[in-house]
């Protein structure tokens, strides 16, 4: 049984990937949640809906011992299953400016960022080397590759993550493992949900928010035998707001 497996694929773009992996390919849908889990159960329907499998795997990014711990139990349970792709889609945003920033805001970004994309994809790496063919993709943003003001932490861990896949990259790439990351700009979820849209898209050249389905197009590429000889880099989808 090959697998995806999605972090934090209950909502937002991450629900969007999982949905669209459902219907472009024929591995088993992994949805990683940590705390909601109502919302990874909707998008499970969502995935069944589109005759695909799937299931719910609850752990932490941040907390190593949690991921493996549940990373194990899911492969002894699933004796011959092969997590084949791996989609660092989790994180979170605790803006403020850095002057006054907590030490627990900047703490809990990095930790989910870029601490949970070392504890997943760490833990299930050599796997992947031995059966020789992984596709990881990273979720990164605009703010880890131009800095967003009042994101400091963000924009730090999401930077971090932008200089481990390209590093990892050249690492894994004789096995036919390929790394990329796909960097969104303002995309219509949760996470911008406060955000004054009519305001904002004036700044965009295509005038107007991307939707979490356009960002999981591109992720269904890269996760297919199509992209094989993309590796290492950074893809920006963000109507042209940094280009």
């Amino acid at each position: 049984m090959k697998s995806a497996l999605i972090t934090g694929g209950s909502r937002g773009i991450g629900k969007a990937v999982c949905i669209k992996l459902a219907q472009d390919s024929d591995y088993h849908i992994l949805i990683n949640y940590n705390s909601n889990k109502e919302a990874a159960e909707e998008t499970l329907q969502m995935v069944q809906a589109n005759g695909n499998t799937g299931e719910l795997i609850q752990f932490d990014v941040a907390d190593a011992v949690d991921v493996k711990s549940k990373l194990d139990l899911w492969q002894e349970s699933n004796p011959a299953g092969i997590i084949e792709v791996i989609v660092n889609n989790a994180g979170i945003t605790k803006d403020g400016l850095f002057m006054w920033m907590p030490k627990e805001d900047w703490d809990r970004v990095i930790n989910i960022s870029l601490n949970g994309f070392f504890n997943v994809t760490n833990h299930l790496m050599q796997k992947m080397l031995h059966n020789r063919y992984g596709r990881i993709v990273n979720i990164v943003s605009v703010s880890g590759l131009k800095g967003t003001p009042g994101q400091t932490n963000y924009s730090a861990a999401k930077g971090g993550v932008i200089a481990a896949t390209k590093a990892l990259a050249q690492e894994v790439a004789k096995r036919k493992i390929t790394v990329n990351a796909v960097a969104p700009g303002f995309i219509k979820s949760d996470m911008t949900a406060n955000l004054d849209e009519k305001d904002l898209k004036k700044m965009i050249p295509v005038n107007r928010f991307g939707e979490a389905e356009e960002v999981a197009d591109l992720v269904s590429f890269l996760v297919s035998k199509k992209s094989s000889y993309i590796t290492g880099e950074v893809i920006n989808i963000n109507g042209g707001i940094y280009s």
